[in-house]
């Protein structure tokens, strides 16, 4: 443990890089019709996967940072699905043909909210104008609060196969301080349901870094979410970012754990689980040995976008919903995040795309660079600079803050290869954050680096 480094690094304020450039820097300047273009320009032999934005909850978690609201009725969830619907039949048409699926994934909000009826007719649609393959991994995000056996039934039917729960933390007192109080006994039985239902594939998400929380209560946490043995946890700090998400204000700053106690909890919950036979991949998510992301990081496959780190291959990723995020090999694009002005465009026949970012030559290098760094706390500068035509001591020059990454023994430079010392792992997004050539204008909005 360094906790030299947990100090000097610890406050800064840096992206998680499941994107480069990152969404602050997304402009008007992709409109609808260039995201039209762009589609309409995917290459012929190209696969693709699907994220579709479910923006709904039944209650505000405090410490949520993702775009949501609360729905208490049936008609604007039931509403928002036939415009999901309306927005799937768009971007079919503007691609001009069927194009190949490989993995699809419902987020939110709480994908589960819908009706299960219409979960099954909008996973129809999506295979009426997609052609899903056979062997797609298609995943939904659950809040085993709220999830019902009529929708287990439904997600069995329409061909889930992963399925992500959010745990968090099983202790009550901050289960109170974050507005989420969830038992064991809920998890358990909505994790034995789904496999039993035939979704083998179960994710665990937990949080470190909330308010009231401890190492001791973080492994408590893991103790009991061992018992039923998930296939990945995904472990996350979280993410105070009040002028951002208001609703975070609803948490007591003074009650947040500082960067030696987060880095205290996340070296614990990373200890647990190693010792319980987990492989950890990349900076936060663990996989029992065996499962296809393990073995995508052990041969230098895995790769990382919007839902963190993946064993998605494709280069194109199409958005669906209120503020959901596509990339295509000519860059980003983001659809408005108010579900009303979203849902207007839609039913007015017009893709909702309010903003993006055109890649440039650079951007795709230095992505490429962050990306393997992410994914295998390692690079070859040469290789991969090579690839982009570009010379790695170009690279080198550009990325000032290494030289002090070097100096302080986080990173090893040996000729064109970048690697990152195994105690100084947690410090990947820092590493990361040296080859970002757009970083001091939003790291404001990002959290802390540990």
């Amino acid at each position: 443990m360094r906790t030299d480094l947990a100090a000097a690094y610890g406050e800064e304020r840096l992206p998680r890089y499941t994107s480069y450039p990152t969404a602050p820097h997304f402009s008007p300047a992709v409109t609808p019709d260039v995201y039209a273009r762009w589609l309409a320009e995917i290459p012929a032999n190209v696969s693709a996967s699907l994220y579709l934005h479910v923006p709904f909850c039944r209650k505000m978690c405090w410490y949520c940072g993702c775009h949501t609201q609360i729905a208490r009725r049936e008609d604007p969830v039931a509403q928002y699905q036939a415009t999901l619907l309306r927005e799937v039949s768009l971007v079919a048409e503007a691609i001009g043909r069927r194009i190949k699926v490989e993995h699809i994934h419902f987020g939110g909000g709480t994908p589960t909210i819908m009706a299960p009826e219409a979960f099954t007719e909008l996973m129809a649609a999506i295979r009426q104008a997609f052609f899903v393959l056979p062997t797609a991994e298609i995943a939904v995000e659950i809040d085993p609060r709220t999830l019902t056996s009529e929708m287990t039934d439904a997600l069995a039917l329409a061909g889930i196969n992963r399925a992500s729960l959010g745990v968090q933390s099983f202790d009550p007192a901050v289960q109170v301080a974050i507005n989420r109080v969830q038992s064991f006994a809920q998890t358990k039985k909505v994790t034995e349901d789904l496999r039993q239902a035939g979704i083998k594939g179960v994710n665990f998400d937990l949080i470190y870094g909330l308010p009231y929380q401890t190492v001791a209560s973080c492994l408590a946490t893991v103790q009991r979410c061992l018992e039923l043995r998930p296939d990945r946890f995904s472990v996350f700090g979280y993410a105070h970012v009040p002028s951002f998400k208001k609703h975070q204000r609803k948490i007591e700053e003074a009650r947040l754990p500082a960067s030696r106690a987060r880095h205290d909890q996340a070296c614990a919950i990373a200890n647990a689980l190693k010792e319980a036979g987990y492989v950890q991949i990349g900076l936060d998510h663990f996989a029992l040995p065996g499962d296809p992301m393990a073995v995508a990081f052990e041969q230098h496959r895995l790769r990382r976008n919007f839902q963190g780190y993946t064993t998605d291959s494709s280069d194109v990723l199409i958005g669906l919903g209120a503020s959901a995020i596509g990339h295509l090999p000519q860059g980003y694009v983001q659809n408005d995040v108010r579900i009303e002005t979203y849902a207007e465009a839609i039913d007015a026949g017009r893709l909702a795309t309010v903003k993006g970012y055109a890649l440039t030559d650079d951007d795709r290098l230095r992505a490429d660079i962050i990306e393997r760094i992410m994914c295998d706390f390692a690079v070859d500068l040469g290789e991969v600079c090579a690839r982009h035509g570009t010379a790695s001591a170009v690279m080198l020059q550009s990325a000032p803050r290494l030289k002090t990454l070097i100096s302080d023994g986080v990173v090893e430079l040996d000729g064109d290869q970048l690697a990152v010392n195994s105690d100084s792992r947690f410090l990947l997004r820092s590493v990361a954050a040296a080859f970002d050539a757009h970083l001091d204008t939003a790291k404001q909005l990002h959290s802390r680096a540990v």
